[in-house]
């Protein structure tokens, strides 16, 4: 008789504090005997480990899937079907896993692509995708910042060298949420200075951790000169057209 496959969990685990989880995500962590959760080359890459220990099963075994640092969607396929076959051969096994990542789990996420690997290597895997609370959602919680009222259109725009994208999503109006802004701090910030929308945005970095940063300021910005400072933050920009 076949063995019938398990189960994968997918586990958005928030922006950094452990009870910014939802309590599905809680439970299932608390129950499940294996933990896959994303590694790359940044410390804070082990953040959604440090989260999900709040809630994980004290005897889960944990396996780290390195994901590949590579913009090339060859090469990137090629290294994402590699490092799946462990979760592949857990669910095989007919036991059930989690897979831990940062914020929502289909925004910005290593999940993405795991699933769309795991889906090319058994395409029947039963898998649940839990969502998580976004980055900026709790950026806006922590500056009292409303995203959006009656018919306003809000545009995510993620961490880019070609700031045009900003610039573009400014011009439409509404509310700009900035993402991945990184060492592109100070460029992100002279440029919002320069269309006139620096005092309308809120900085936030850390959100939840020990080192928050909330700044409702923005030039005092320009003269932190640590590295670190732009790493898992988020601004949140009103458009001129917002009274």
């Amino acid at each position: 008789m076949e063995r019938s496959l398990g189960t994968l969990y997918g586990i958005g685990v928030g922006p950094g504090d452990p009870e910014l989880i939802t309590v599905k995500g809680a439970r299932l962590l608390a129950e499940c005997r294996h933990v896959f959760v994303p590694r790359g080359r940044l410390a804070s890459d082990c953040l959604a480990l440090s989260i999900a220990r709040t809630h994980m099963n004290p005897r889960a075994v944990v396996e780290e899937i390195v994901f590949p640092m590579t913009s090339d969607p060859v090469e990137l396929s090629r290294e994402w079907d590699r490092q799946v076959r462990p979760i592949a051969e857990i669910l095989q096994r007919g036991l059930d896993a989690c897979y831990v990542t940062l914020g929502d789990t289909l925004l910005y996420s290593t999940y993405v692509h795991m699933l769309g690997a795991l889906r090319r290597r058994l395409p029947d895997a039963s898998v649940v995708t839990l969502p998580g609370v976004p980055a900026f959602s709790a950026v806006a919680a922590l500056a009292e910042f409303p995203m959006g009222t009656g018919r306003e259109t809000i545009t995510i725009v993620p961490g880019t060298d070609d700031l045009a994208n900003i610039t573009r999503a400014l011009a439409a109006g509404g509310t700009i949420i900035l993402m991945k802004i990184g060492k592109r701090l100070k460029s992100v910030l002279n440029l919002l200075d320069r269309e006139g929308v620096l005092d309308r945005a809120v900085f936030v970095s850390h959100a939840g951790l020990e080192n928050e940063i909330v700044e409702k300021d923005l030039r005092k910005l320009r003269d932190d000169t640590r590295d670190e400072t732009g790493n898992l933050s988020v601004i949140l920009v009103h458009g001129r057209d917002r009274a």
